[in-house]
C-alpha cells in the first residue's frame, strides 16, 4: 500500500470512528436518563450553593423522567468534590454544582482540577461584590472610601471570605483598579465577616448583597457600590462602580457542568431539562427569598464566562503572589 492509499485509508477509518461515537452518543441521549442523576455539591450541607442545588433539583423534578440528587462531598475548598466529577464516566449521570471557585483555586495551587476538565451546561445565578460599611461609618461614597485607603494605606480593615476566596479577589482587583490599599482581614467564611462589621472590629466588607441585605435593610449597614456592570435589585440607590468610572465587575456565580467528554446529545437533553426547571415559579420565588442573582445562560454563554474570569483570577493570584507553594 502506498502513503496516498495509506492516508485515504487512515482518513475513512478516523471518520468512522467518529460517526460511530456520534451515533452511540445519539443513542444515548435517546433514551436518557434512565436511573438517578447525581448532583454533587463541593461544599457542605445547609450552605446557600447546597440549597440551591436542592430548589433546582426539586425545579427539575417534572421535566426529567429520572430524579436529581443532590449529594454534598466537601473539602479543600470544593476540589474534592470536583475532582470526583470530573474524573467520573463522563455519561451525564453524575454533574457537578459549580461555583466561581473553580476558576480560582487552580491558580491558589490547591487542585490541578480546572475548569477545562468540564462542560458547563447552565449558569442560575451570579452576585456582585458589594462594598458594605457600617451605617455609622464617615463614608458615604465610594470616593470617600477608596480616598481615605490611599491616604493612609492599610489604615482600612477590609473583611473577607478567607485568603484566596472570591470576595478577597474582589478587593484585591478594587486596590489594583484604584491605588488603594486595604489590610485584608480573612474570616472563615462571609457571615462571620459580616457579623465582625456588625460587632465594628474592621471597616468594611466585599462580599454578596445577599450576605449584608438584611443588616442594610434595617439600618444598621449601608452598601457604598457594587461591583456589577447594572444596579442590583434590592440596592437600586446604590451606584456600581462603573458608574463611578472604575471599570471593575467582578463577583461569584453558579451553574451545572458535567465531566469534559460528555456526548453533546446528553447535554442538550439535561441543558432543555435545566432550562425548564429554571423557569419554574418554586426556583424563582426560592432565588428571591435567598435574594440570589437570578441568571439563565446557556452553555456558551456560560462557558466564555468562565474562561474571563479564569484569566481575570490567574493574573490577580500571580500579581499578587496568592499561589500557595
Amino acid at each position: 500500500m502506498n502513503h496516498r492509499a495509506l492516508y485515504r485509508y487512515l482518513g475513512a477509518a478516523l471518520l468512522g470512528c467518529a460517526v460511530n461515537l456520534a451515533g452511540a452518543g445519539a443513542a444515548l441521549a435517546q433514551n436518557f436518563p434512565t436511573r438517578p442523576i447525581e448532583l454533587v455539591v463541593p461544599f457542605a450541607a445547609g450552605g446557600g450553593t447546597d440549597a440551591m442545588a436542592r430548589a433546582m433539583s426539586d425545579a427539575s423534578r417534572t421535566h426529567l423522567p429520572q430524579a436529581v440528587v443532590v449529594l454534598n462531598k466537601p473539602g479543600a475548598t470544593g476540589a474534592i468534590g470536583l475532582t470526583e466529577v470530573a474524573n467520573a464516566k463522563p455519561d451525564g449521570y453524575k454533574l457537578a454544582l459549580i461555583t466561581v471557585e473553580m476558576v480560582i483555586i487552580p491558580h491558589l495551587n490547591l487542585t490541578k482540577t480546572t475548569y477545562e476538565s468540564f462542560t458547563p451546561i447552565i449558569q442560575l445565578n451570579a452576585d456582585p461584590s458589594a462594598i458594605t460599611v457600617p451605617a455609622n461609618s464617615p463614608y458615604n461614597t465610594v470616593e470617600e472610601f477608596l480616598a481615605a485607603a490611599r491616604a493612609k494605606p492599610e489604615s482600612l480593615q477590609v473583611g473577607n471570605a478567607g485568603t484566596g476566596s472570591i470576595w478577597h479577589l474582589a478587593a484585591t482587583a478594587l486596590e489594583d483598579k484604584t491605588g488603594a490599599k486595604f489590610n485584608h482581614i480573612p474570616f472563615n467564611g462571609a457571615n462571620p465577616a459580616v457579623l465582625a462589621l456588625l460587632g465594628g472590629h474592621i471597616d468594611a466588607v466585599t462580599v454578596s448583597p445577599a450576605e449584608v441585605i438584611q443588616y442594610v435593610k434595617a439600618g444598621k449597614l449601608k452598601t457604598l457600590a457594587v461591583m456589577a456592570d447594572q444596579r442590583v435589585p434590592g440596592f437600586e440607590n446604590v451606584p456600581t462602580l462603573k458608574e463611578r468610572n472604575i471599570d471593575l465587575s467582578i463577583g461569584t456565580w453558579r451553574g451545572i457542568a458535567a465531566p469534559k467528554g460528555t456526548p453533546q446529545p446528553v447535554l442538550d437533553k439535561l441543558g432543555q431539562a435545566f432550562r425548564a426547571a429554571a423557569g419554574e415559579e418554586s426556583l424563582k420565588r426560592f432565588m428571591k427569598e435567598q435574594n440570589l442573582g437570578y441568571v439563565v445562560a446557556d452553555q456558551a454563554t456560560f462557558t466564555a464566562l468562565m474562561q474571563r474570569d479564569n484569566a481575570m483570577f490567574k493574573a490577580l493570584i500571580d500579581k499578587f503572589g496568592m499561589r500557595q507553594q
